[in-house]
């Protein structure tokens, strides 16, 4: 597999198919200075491979003070047991999927796709607003809901050396009654990422989007087509 790759300054690809394991959804971390921020965590088997390539960016993996889940799906949060129990990082996700993980859902975390289980994890942070605020030293993310995927999807996003980066992992869907989807809700969340007018858009499983007009071409398409 590959190595990590750079989007932006101390923004990093660190896992997905051509990174660490085919399973796994894109996985990014943040360098936020004295502690990192991650981004999602693949379906699990790859945890050592996202690791490696954290370290191989002459980054400290202990650094990882906190884990975004941007929803309950395995190819997103397979290696958070794992991460939470080595480094002792906390888990950030919105509380309509959180159940799913602290109970260990095999069918709402879809692990029952992937013929395996996952443990029950507990979420130290529930978000429930429309849009909430974490802070890394002097870094500004945002946590925006984006139900329609699953109930609780959520998107990050903020601004760096005058970019903003959105990590709209599965905007694409799919839409399933056992995701307990929302065609509607997801419409409306797209129309909300537009307004937010990335500069880059970090995608689950289709790679990195920009500039900007590429970014609302991409989002516009996947309305257009859905």
């Amino acid at each position: 597999m590959g190595r990590a790759e750079t989007i932006a300054s101390g923004v990093y690809l660190i896992g997905g198919p051509n990174i660490s394991r085919s399973e796994d959804a894109t996985a990014y971390i943040i360098d936020c200075g004295t502690e990192l921020v991650m981004i999602d965590a693949g379906a699990g088997a790859g945890a050592s491979m996202l690791v490696e390539n954290i370290a191989g960016l002459g980054l400290n993996p202990c650094a990882i003070s906190t884990l975004i889940l941007t929803h309950c799906h395995l190819d997103h949060i397979g290696s958070a047991p794992w991460l939470r129990d080595r480094y002792g990082c906390r888990i950030v996700m919105h509380a309509l999927d959180a159940d799913a993980v602290e109970q260990g859902d095999m069918y709402l975390t879809a692990a029952n796709w992937y013929k395996t289980t996952f443990p029950p994890t507990p979420v130290d942070v529930r978000l429930s607003g429309a849009d909430e605020i974490l802070c890394f030293g002097s870094q500004t993310l945002h946590c925006v809901h984006t139900p329609g995927h699953t109930p609780g999807s959520m998107v990050v996003y903020f601004d760096r050396d005058g970019q903003r980066i959105l990590f709209g992992q599965d905007i694409h869907g799919p839409f399933m009654p056992a995701f307990r989807s929302n065609i509607d809700d997801w419409r409306r969340s797209m129309l909300k990422l537009i307004e937010l007018k990335a500069d880059i858009l970090c995608e689950g499983h289709y790679g990195i989007f920009q500039p900007a007009q590429r970014v609302e071409r991409y989002i516009r398409d996947r309305l257009a087509q859905t």
